[in-house]
């Protein structure tokens, strides 16, 4: 009698399992590199969705509009905690009383840094920025303050929002 077997032998299974061990361990260093990238990616939207909505708000509205970093009920300046966009009618820059709540932006992976000069994002009736205001840039940097895959927006003092891509630091 004539037997066909089929099948791998433990010998063949053995070297499989080898190459595939080797091959993950050079492959998981880069998908580290591609999610710290892709969550850059997404935050950064994220946040000039944010500004989008209050520059469209205040123009729409014909009132002042500000997106502060929340802590508490007040701002603050930790944007990793999450911010706020709301209806600024009495103190410039400040969530109180008299204030509307738009949206609320939840927090951020807490090993990342947000990097901003202000404290506070004004956009006027007219969708401007301020008087006496220049150019804002906030960068987002996933995991380190000097990761190459960091992001960031810019807002122009005639309230345009971009994406920035020259090389971004979080310092």
């Amino acid at each position: 009698m004539n037997y066909r077997r089929s099948g791998f032998t433990l010998v063949e299974v053995m070297v499989t399992l080898a190459i595939a061990t080797i091959l993950l361990a050079v492959a998981a260093p880069s998908l580290t590199s591609l999610y710290e990238s892709s969550r850059a990616d997404s935050e950064i939207r994220r946040i000039h969705q944010a500004l989008q909505l209050a520059r469209n708000h205040a123009i729409s509205y014909g009132t002042r509009v500000t997106v502060c970093p929340t802590t508490g009920g007040a701002c603050g300046t930790d944007w990793i905690g999450g911010f706020r966009v709301f209806t600024d009618g009495s103190t410039a820059d400040n969530f109180d009383g008299d204030d509307i709540v738009i949206k609320e932006i939840s927090g951020f992976n807490n090993k990342d840094f947000i990097s901003f000069s202000g404290s506070a994002i004004s956009f006027s009736p007219d969708g401007l920025l301020p008087t006496n205001s220049t150019a804002e840039t906030i960068s987002y940097c996933p995991a380190a303050k000097d990761n190459s895959n960091s992001k960031s927006a810019t807002i122009s003092t005639s309230g345009r929002i971009s994406f920035d891509d020259t090389a971004v630091n979080c310092t």
